[in-house]
């Protein structure tokens, strides 16, 4: 090999971010790149006629792999999310939300809203979603726009970094072989001490930052009126948008539970198996979809036949996703076959790594250099998990994948597509955004690695 596995790293990593930031490349040949360089390069140091044309074929293989591992899954989510958006039953979810806790913590349910949504609806979708129901809360209550639009953004991120079926953590969940009720129960618990810090840093940001609320490019005040003025009647019911969501949650917490060793369960076999069955990922979030095109179909008078259509939307973005899932996937596998691993623990020493510590810091600075908190979840899970090798974390994987979730959060700016959502959609300048989006997103991302290097090294393998 000319050159070793923190050489190969390091330049797979720069031509990453060169491909995506100065190319403006996508993501998915981005990593597709890396991991044909990877690859390639690794392949110097083995004999053989045939040793490039292996690489390929390997490469390509694992990108086959990660399609297999979540590619229906994440057309699934697709579905679910957009017929949520469109049919109106996001809306009703955050104003019966505002209902249940007055106008006065408005704030507050708009973050719980974006953390419940963006698991299925994806962080993109949340934010052109949320945001302007939040710019229209602000036309309503004649408050300043900042606290609504960062309480948006901030439910959104947490979730979308540690909660399935959202594609980073649901292919490091994957990666780490990792029970998927566990990974959604401590998602949601672990976001609750973020969450709430987030929406306290909002209120002091808005304090500190007073916008008035202003037109966006195509939306202006008085559509804003409008979207605002819009009859709860014209809605769905509250339980059947909220359906989509909480269906596949609770058939997956159930097959999760009915999956935790030495639990007595006096349920039949035939029972327990068809829990397991409804409790598949992809069979619970298919009922979900199931039931939101349903919702949809009927909220836009269309029969079962009309369904075709909305679908072209959901998949054309999903498959977007899978392409950059599964190229990260190759890359990843292609680093851990380059020899990484074994040159982190030479280097070690004998040592231990914190590979809470770790994964975060990997995470942080993929997503700082790149932009994409998914491709940072995905590159960061691989490089990782090389390292580790057969010995594994020193605590559960759980920790680690969380580390890697909250650090894809560290510090967007120019380079991420969420940040220019924030500021385009919500109307705000891009001073005003660094100023206060950017800066709760870091500290979101410091209390969640906190939470969890605090729990880890106090509780490391849960279950034994």
């Amino acid at each position: 090999m000319l050159i070793g596995p923190f050489g190969i790293l390091a330049l797979s990593v720069l031509l990453i971010v060169l491909a995506i930031g100065f190319l403006r490349l996508p993501a998915f040949l981005a990593l597709i790149l890396g991991a044909l360089f990877v690859g390639l390069l690794a392949a110097t140091g083995h004999t053989g006629p045939h040793r490039y044309l292996e690489a390929v074929t390997q490469m390509t293989a694992d990108f086959g792999a990660g399609a297999g591992k979540i590619g229906l899954t994440i057309a699934l989510a697709a579905i679910i999310g957009c017929s949520l958006m469109e049919s109106g039953a996001a809306d009703k979810i955050v104003r019966r939300l505002m209902g249940a806790v007055g106008e006065k913590h408005a704030a507050l349910a708009l973050l719980v809203s974006s953390f419940l949504l963006a698991g299925p609806v994806f962080t993109d979708m949340v934010m052109l979603l949320l945001l302007p129901i939040a710019r229209a809360v602000s036309f309503r209550t004649g408050r300043n726009c900042l606290l609504f639009i960062l309480a948006v953004g901030a439910g959104a991120i947490i979730t979308n970094g540690t909660v399935p079926p959202a594609p980073g953590p649901l292919m490091v969940a994957e990666a780490f072989k990792l029970n998927l009720g566990l990974v959604i129960a401590a998602g949601f618990a672990f976001g609750v001490l973020p969450g709430a810090i987030a929406l306290a840093g909002a209120k002091a940001f808005d304090r500190r930052m007073p916008i008035a609320l202003r037109p966006t490019p195509g939306v202006s005040l008085e559509a804003l009126g409008a979207t605002a003025g819009r009859p709860e009647t014209a809605l769905p019911g509250f339980w059947v948008s909220v359906a989509p969501v909480l269906v596949p949650f609770l058939l997956i917490g159930a097959a999760s539970f009915l999956a935790i060793p030495r639990l007595p369960l006096p349920l039949p076999t035939s029972a327990a198996a068809a829990v397991e069955f409804f409790g598949d990922k992809n069979i619970a979030l298919g009922l979900g979809a199931v039931i939101a095109l349903s919702v949809h179909a009927r909220q836009a008078r269309l029969g079962w036949r009309g369904i075709g259509p909305l679908l072209a939307g959901p998949l054309e973005m999903a498959g977007v996703i899978i392409l950059i899932i599964s190229a990260g996937n190759a890359y990843g596998e292609m680093v851990k076959r380059a020899g990484l691993g074994g040159a982190v623990r030479d280097l070690a020493g004998g040592h231990a790594l914190n590979f809470v510590l770790l994964g975060w810091g990997f995470c942080a600075l993929l997503r700082v250099a790149q932009g994409s908190a998914t491709v940072a979840m995905i590159t960061a899970a691989s490089i990782v998990q090389s390292i580790a090798g057969p010995a594994g974390f020193g605590v559960h994987p759980l920790y680690v994948m969380l580390a890697i979730g909250y650090g894809s959060k560290f510090l967007p700016w120019m380079n991420d597509a969420g940040f220019w959502l924030v500021t385009r959609v919500g109307g705000i300048t891009v001073g005003e955004a660094l100023r206060s989006w950017s800066i709760l997103a870091c500290i979101i991302s410091l209390i969640g690695l906190a939470e969890v290097f605090i729990v880890s090294s106090l509780w490391p393998h849960p279950g034994r």
